[in-house]
């Protein structure tokens, strides 16, 4: 690792375990709040469908879903950086994008949280394993998110398809507030990337889909 990599770690709160990064003194010593606000436009490609998705809320483990921005300098060492913090935590972050990015693309019948009371007819899994500034080597970081996804075909109750997301943004720089910015440019392509592989994987599983036995007997 470089020295300017070093140096722009050195300022992170401790060099935490990864069970230690949430809690403690550190949540009192935040002073900068970055909150991303990623803008994705629908890609015309994209298949136009029917039917309604409930997007359930990403789960993650601790380390990941936490408001301090986690950065990994080497690999097997994960920190935080000192007096910095996002606004919303990470699955709240990809929640919305995914969400939003469904929503005003115009694409789909209908897209709302799970517990909205709308009866999908597909559901949108999500299990976020990374949400971190990742040097792997290089001077400057990447804004880096992997996501793993699962469309359930709500009435059969069935995975119809699952992938893992790996978006990995490099910085322009080492300082927090470039890196977190850069997660701006990793959230949209997320969103993106995540909002097209489900129109068109739920539109080619209901081109096969049996239909339900009530419409069957009509």
């Amino acid at each position: 690792m470089t020295a300017l990599a070093r140096m722009a770690v050195a300022a992170t709160a401790l060099a935490l375990g990864a069970c230690s990064i949430l809690g403690g003194a550190g949540e009192r010593e935040r002073a900068a709040i970055y909150a991303p606000d990623p803008r994705v436009a629908a890609d015309p490609a994209w298949p136009r469908v029917d039917w309604q998705l409930a997007i359930n809320p990403p789960s993650a483990a601790r380390t990941v879903d936490t408001f301090r921005i986690a950065v990994r300098p080497s690999p097997g060492e994960l920190q935080v950086y000192s007096g910095a913090s996002w606004a919303r935590s990470p699955t709240d972050m990809v929640e919305e994008v995914v969400l939003r990015t469904l929503e005003d693309s115009g694409h789909i019948a209908g897209v709302s949280r799970r517990g909205s009371g709308v009866a999908p007819d597909y559901r949108l899994l999500l299990d976020l394993r990374r949400f971190e500034a990742d040097y792997a080597g290089r001077a400057t970081p990447a804004a880096t998110i992997e996501l793993h996804a699962k469309l359930l075909h709500a009435r059969s109750q069935g995975i119809v398809a699952s992938r893992t997301f790996t978006v990995a943004e490099p910085a322009a720089g080492t300082d927090v507030a470039t890196v977190a910015a850069t997660f701006t440019t990793a959230l949209e392509a997320l969103g993106r990337d995540v909002s097209g592989w489900t129109l068109s994987t739920g539109a080619g599983h209901a081109r096969t889909a049996p239909p339900p036995a009530s419409a069957s007997r009509r």
